[in-house]
């Protein structure tokens, strides 16, 4: 039984329902289509989502900072190394305020071993860091109540906190946060603020391990190094961010900085040197190398299809001609056997490119469910793969169309 497609014009509908009748030949023409073009979508979604993941997890880090970091050194050699330098201190940080191209601004970090953490409500596993009044800033960290550190906290060795979004929950379920207690280790701090949620997870970026703030407390940094207990030979602070006033002046702001602490550490290599921005076009680099070669293989796979597709049509053609003949004899011209079997070459590849955008679609969510990677869309990428899928299967259709339009009606109407 012939399908009934009355909201397509005449000419259209004979094209579907030929390729009807030849229904399993036409499928397996079309696989070869579907996944050339699945193929495409399902990398050009994951691509998108993982670069927008990658933009996410290096604003983290802040696109403008330069970040120097202390590097972590077992006993016999941080015993060795302190003879000659005093570790990452806070007077690098304003030494490389001073000297690099551009920077305008800097925060700290020093890291608390934190074995306890309790309000009067319930207990949580955060862990706490203290801070310079610029940090939450220079992190693109948000309040979502209270207020930031400020630098009076600082210069008063305040016993105040600002919480990560999963700390406030977990010590004041229920609750508002702000004005009440907690204490961390043997330590009494007021919380004055709570951050808005933005969980980057714990991850590795390009070899750069990124922490969740969303679990933190958060002291001023002052306050941290007169009230916490410390290893003697511990470095002073953990890590700087140094911002730029432009990204521009990155490359060479490494450079001076790199210069700088290396002259203040006598040489020790005690520090590593992280520049966002760097790592971002690493990522995307890595991307593109990937992207070229699944596009490679997701090209191929479209040739593949458009084969096929020449395939079906000249056995379509081999097994027409007495109705190529006839339709000649009574007076249909070359161009309208031409543009009758380029219809049914653009139906089969319109059929294509929807299920290929359809099959394309359910790999990339496949592929993130099961690799735990982001999906983003892009229409213009999905867009052009189904016009680029069209244009293959209707190249591949202009020699069998071609061959049709040629054949002697005579000799075809002879054909039995």
């Amino acid at each position: 039984m012939k399908a009934k497609l009355p909201q397509l014009p005449q000419v259209w509908r004979e094209a579907v329902e030929e390729l009807w009748r030849r229904r399993l030949r036409t499928l397996l023409t079309l696989l070869g289509l579907i996944f050339g073009v699945g193929a495409i979508v399902a990398m050009q979604a994951v691509g998108e989502g993982s670069r927008r993941e990658a933009l996410k997890l290096v604003e983290g880090l802040g696109l403008r900072n330069l970040i120097a970091e202390a590097r972590p050194q077992d006993d016999a050699t941080l015993r060795e190394n302190r003879a000659r330098s005093l570790g990452l201190t806070l007077s690098d940080a304003q030494a490389a305020l001073q000297v690099v191209p551009g920077a305008d601004r800097f925060a700290a970090e020093k890291r608390i071993r934190t074995y306890s953490v309790f309000s009067d409500h319930a207990g949580s596993d955060a862990q706490a860091s203290g801070v310079s009044p610029d940090w939450f800033e220079l992190s693109s960290l948000q309040l979502a109540k209270g207020r930031a550190l400020s630098a009076e906290d600082d210069a008063a060795l305040a016993s105040v906190a600002v919480l990560g979004h999963q700390a406030a929950a977990s010590l004041f379920p229920g609750r508002d946060p702000v004005g009440q207690l907690l204490k961390v280790n043997h330590v009494w701090l007021e919380v004055v603020g709570v951050l808005a949620d933005r969980d980057l997870g714990k991850r590795d970026f390009e070899g750069v391990q990124l922490g969740s703030e969303s679990n933190r407390v958060f002291v001023p940094l002052a306050s941290a190094q007169a009230r916490f207990r410390f290893q003697p030979r511990e470095d002073p602070i953990d890590r700087f961010l140094l911002r730029l006033d432009t990204p521009d002046k990155l490359a060479a702001g490494a450079g001076v900085l790199s210069a700088v602490l290396d002259q203040r550490h006598a040489g020790v290599a005690d520090y590593q040197l992280v520049v966002p921005q760097q790592l971002f076009q690493q990522h995307q680099k890595t991307q593109r190398i990937f992207q070229v070669v699944m596009g490679a293989i997701a090209g191929v796979s479209l040739l593949v299809g458009g084969i096929g597709i020449m395939n079906i049509m000249l056995a379509n053609v081999l097994e027409r001609r007495r109705e190529i003949g006839l339709l000649r004899a009574l007076g249909a011209r070359r161009n309208d056997v031409v543009a009758q079997f380029l219809r049914e070459a653009s139906v089969i590849c319109i059929a294509g490119a929807l299920l290929g955008l359809l099959f394309g679609a359910v790999l990339a969510y496949l592929i993130a469910a099961f690799a735990g990677w982001q999906v983003a869309w892009a229409p213009l990428p999905v867009l052009l793969s189904a016009g680029f899928c069209a244009l293959v299967g209707l190249a591949f259709g202009v020699y069998p169309a071609r061959q049709a339009a040629q054949l002697d009606p005579i000799a075809a109407l002879r054909q039995e």
